[in-house]
């Protein structure tokens, strides 16, 4: 019985980082609000914003979860909060990869 249980949670946690991980495809078609600021392939044309393309996107998860709970500040992190705040964590996942994936 004990086995089994084991078993389970080898199982269960395995396949937690798949459920985590971002759609590359599903973040392209989701970044069509962030072009404005930081450009076609995520690179900005206005030094203001941050080049986005080839960041870890274990970094711009982080990031876009940061803005959503405010607690990034200064600069234009409210313009992000904004931006963010209708955003639910497989978007994020899902931008994140696909930012992450572009070459910088």
């Amino acid at each position: 019985m004990m086995n089994k249980r084991l078993w389970l949670l080898l199982l269960a946690c395995s396949t937690l980082p798949a459920l985590a991980a971002g759609d590359i495809a599903a973040g392209q078609q989701k970044s069509a609000t962030c072009l404005a600021c930081h450009g076609a392939q995520g690179k900005a044309s206005v030094p203001l914003y941050p080049n986005l393309a080839g960041q870890h996107s274990d970094y711009l998860l982080h990031a876009l979860q940061a803005y959503k709970k405010g607690e990034r500040s200064g600069g234009q992190a409210e313009v992000m909060k904004a931006f963010v705040a209708g955003l639910s964590d497989q978007d994020m996942a899902d931008l994140s990869a696909y930012y992450g994936s572009l070459q910088p």
